[in-house]
């Protein structure tokens, strides 16, 4: 997603400059509390590990970016007057409660750390635009949901699930959940019962304002100092621009709120992740921002001239007659972006799951049809587009979107790039990372438990059948080697004992290339003895570790305890009587 992290760069630095001077013109009344923000808008803190599991509290999802009306501080008792924004200093009912509740919990159990509920309330502003404007039931629970993109990578941060999909709804990847966005690993850790409820609910309000405020509070930060207060701010999302949003909201809301009732709050519409429609997922879609008009082609007077009626500029008809209509303007690309493709990891040998797609967009954020985008797998890797080819070219259609071939993975693990380029147009390529997976076992044992013995010279009446589980589940197509080796300590190939055969019907030791089934099962090739008698050693190794040593043995018969009609302690029927009586008395 290249061309949209540039925009969203450009743009970001726009806003972190208005956020500054926003800070800038409330901290020219010296009003108590105000930080200093330098005028590369990088704030003191900045730089700082931001949060005590060195990840942010909502995993550095979009946020919303409006800012505070600029204007002259008022006294606190009164709401600012802000003209068209006159109520953005109005909190819902519920929602103030709740804020000001966590302030009161933290004051008394943790006096030191001097959380204004102001605080809690900037945060709010950005994170859920106060719960959609204090939409939210009786008891502080949202109407709806309030989730944040998937976090797959694409454009945000990559968190592979972690509650299951206990609280967000995904059991892939996470998302951040409810007015404060927590992402569910970290309210697994922070989570509080702010109503009294016996729940911990991230999507209600009284619950995750107490969680933001002691996650705000920890490693024993004091909010009154500006280095703790911004190193607070940037453990819950990691952006300068981000701590610059909450401080101008801070300070705005410590100069007057005033309540109004549920629901009826300013519901922000500009979100760090909607400078193109259709990336990124807005918490609150129906306030999305609408894509622009399509500017429409100026009239040249120099191809045409003006009607009487003052129509538009018709081009003159070639050769002096009939009418011609010119060939349409050609809409540029200014950029492709990202149209919903989710993570590329196969394993070897699988076709991925998921289909690269991008969209073609304009300057004014439209969807350009009849785009030629070119595809191409690049990197050290054996995955090829379906046809078995690295690179294809596939034209938008009516929406702008163009979706590649099946992608199908080699038989090389590792990562590599695939990359979408707008053929003709100078719009930034979209770089997607995609991961060709080995298939592992970590543990093979035997389908069987009969002693493998056999006789010098012989064949080996049972085959050996092993069955390879990762992780306790089927381990199919894993890569599979066999060795007779010389001892448990020793794991070069023996010279002697049993064998199994080539093609050629030759004696192999060793051998390479096998891979378990579909169940995970895999049956060795049959084995043979040579003359030499003794107890061996094979071992079957996996890719990933799976491990296993069967014992096999190679002896004669054990010779038959019966005495046999010929044996040499029995008379023989030819003897004569005298032969058997040789040692008589007379003789």
């Amino acid at each position: 997603m290249a061309p949209v992290f540039g925009r969203r760069l450009r743009r970001g630095t726009v806003t972190a400059a208005v956020a500054a001077a926003a800070v800038a013109a409330l901290a020219a009344s010296q009003a108590p509390g105000v930080t200093d923000v330098p005028r590369d808008g990088q704030a003191a803190g900045a730089s700082e590990t931001p949060s005590p599991s060195g990840d942010s509290a909502t995993g550095d999802s979009p946020y919303f970016t409006d800012l505070p009306p600029l204007q002259s501080p008022v006294p606190p008792t009164g709401a600012p007057n802000g003209g068209d924004k006159e109520d953005e200093a109005g909190l819902p009912a519920t929602v103030l409660d709740a804020y000001k509740k966590a302030e009161s919990a933290l004051n008394a159990d943790q006096p030191g750390c001097n959380l204004p509920w102001q605080l809690l309330a900037a945060i709010g502003k950005v994170e859920s635009g106060q719960a959609r404007g204090g939409r939210v039931d009786a008891n502080g629970t949202t109407i709806k949901p309030i989730l944040g993109p998937v976090l797959n990578g694409n454009g945000f941060a990559k968190i592979t699930d972690t509650d299951q999909g206990a609280f967000d709804g995904d059991s892939t990847h996470d998302r951040a959940v409810g007015p404060m966005q927590f992402i569910p690993s970290t309210w697994a850790t922070w989570g509080q019962d702010g109503n009294g409820d016996g729940d911990k609910d991230p999507n209600n309000i009284y619950d995750a304002a107490l969680a933001a405020g002691r996650y705000l509070c920890a490693n024993g930060r004091d909010l009154s100092v500006e280095a703790d207060l911004h190193k607070a701010i940037l453990s819950y999302n990691r952006s300068t621009e981000y701590l610059n949003t909450v401080l101008s909201w801070l300070e705005y809301y410590r100069k007057g709120t005033h309540e109004v009732p549920d629901g009826k709050g300013v519901l922000p519409d500009d979100r760090s992740d909607t400078r193109y429609p259709g990336v990124g997922t807005s918490p609150n879609p129906s306030h999305s921002p609408s894509p622009k008009p399509k500017p429409k082609p100026k009239p040249d007077p120099g191809k045409g001239e003006q009607g009487n009626n003052g129509g538009s500029t018709k081009p003159k008809p070639p050769g002096g007659g009939g009418s011609h209509k010119p060939d349409p303007v050609p809409t540029d690309v200014d950029a492709l972006a990202n149209a919903g493709t989710g993570d590329l990891v196969a394993k070897t040998g699988d076709t991925f799951t998921e289909r690269v797609s991008v969209r073609a967009l304009s300057e004014s954020g439209d969807f350009v049809p009849k785009v030629k985008v070119r595809f191409t797998v690049s990197g050290d890797t054996d995955a090829r587009f379906d046809g078995g080819v690295r690179g294809v070219t596939v034209t938008t259609d009516s929406h702008g979107k163009a979706t590649a071939p099946k992608l199908v993975a080699g038989q090389k693990a590792g990562d590599f790039t695939v990359r979408a380029r707008a053929v003709g147009h100078a719009a930034t390529g979209v770089y997607f990372e995609a991961q060709t997976v080995a298939r592992v076992a970590d543990t093979l044992a035997r389908t069987g438990d009969k002693p493998l013995v056999c006789e010098p010279g012989k064949e080996f009446a049972e085959r050996v059948e092993v069955k390879a589980t990762q992780k306790g589940k089927i381990a199919d197509g894993v890569p599979v080697t066999a060795t007779m080796i010389k001892s448990a300590t020793d794991a070069t190939a023996n010279d002697k004992g049993p064998y199994f055969k080539d093609a050629d019907g030759k004696p192999v030791r060793t051998l390479t290339g096998l891979k378990t089934g579909a169940n995970g099962l895999l049956k060795l090739p049959r084995m043979y003895a040579d003359d030499a008698a003794g107890t061996y050693l094979l071992r079957i190794v996996t890719e990933g570790g799976g491990t296993l040593t069967v014992e096999l043995k190679v002896t004669a018969p054990e010779p038959d305890a019966t005495p046999s009609p010929t044996d040499s302690s029995s008379p023989s029927p030819s003897a004569s009587p005298s032969t058997s009586t040789s040692a008589s008395p007379s003789a």
